[in-house]
């Protein structure tokens, strides 16, 4: 692939732009700097190892599609025209924003976790539709003790004021005084505070441990994010 579409295709601007950064040096492959935008690269290895380039100092690995996880803090809304708070996208690197990665559905802007994103289309639509219901587990505070009178509620469906349709928990389990763990396939607007509002109780906070059957890595800080592995992306849509 030519230099200049490795770096068009990776978020690091117009092509124009691209054949500037590196006619004037900005751009390293394989520890050398490369003056020529039409210059061909193998991106793709028999090893396995990533096409790493370097744009002004800073590493980058080529994805030909972007998949990658943020630990997204409270205070920051999953969207690209925020009303009142930070957007999570800030959180993330320029060129990712430039080659418009989105994020794979929302969380509330009080809410923390797992937040995925991508520029591909269908795996953002596997990942969401209720068809192929991909679970996603959260960790929730609430303002009063759970009961297990609550809890059966909760697995037994309760009707949102959306829809006459019941909606219901695939798990859940009393973790603590005042706190549950819960599983849902689906992602209704402001859905887990609405269940157990439906139910009595008010959630305090709210947290999303996993998604699929990937959980959040105990060493991704809350506001960092990384790329997904090969396995990782697997066990993300994994019901």
């Amino acid at each position: 692939m030519k230099l200049e579409q490795i770096l068009f295709s990776q978020g690091f601007g117009a092509r124009k732009l691209c054949r500037l950064l590196i006619a004037r040096g900005a751009v390293e492959v394989n520890g050398n700097v490369s003056t020529d935008p039409a210059g061909d690269w193998d991106v793709t290895s028999s090893n396995g190892d990533a096409f790493v380039f370097y744009v002004e100092g800073v590493p980058w690995q080529y994805h030909a599609k972007a998949y990658l996880m943020l630990h997204k803090p409270a205070d920051y809304e999953c969207s690209q025209k925020p009303k009142s708070h930070p957007s999570v996208y800030t959180l993330l690197p320029a060129p990712l924003r430039t080659r418009d990665v989105q994020a794979v559905g929302r969380l509330d802007q009080d809410t923390t976790g797992m937040l995925l994103f991508s520029d591909d289309g269908q795996f953002i639509h596997r990942m969401t539709s209720p068809r192929h219901e991909v679970p996603k587990i959260y960790e929730v505070v609430t303002s009063d003790t759970v009961t297990p009178t609550q809890v059966a509620r909760l697995l037994a469906g309760v009707v949102l004021d959306d829809s006459p349709d019941p909606v219901q928990a695939l798990s859940c389990a009393i973790t603590a005084t005042g706190k549950l763990q819960l599983t849902l396939t689906s992602g209704k607007y402001h859905q887990v505070k609405r269940m157990l509002a439906a139910v009595g109780n008010h959630v305090e906070s709210l947290h999303r441990s996993q998604i699929g059957r990937l959980p959040m890595p105990t060493d991704l800080a809350e506001g960092e994010w990384r790329w997904l592995t090969s396995g990782e992306l697997l066990l993300a849509s994994i019901r």
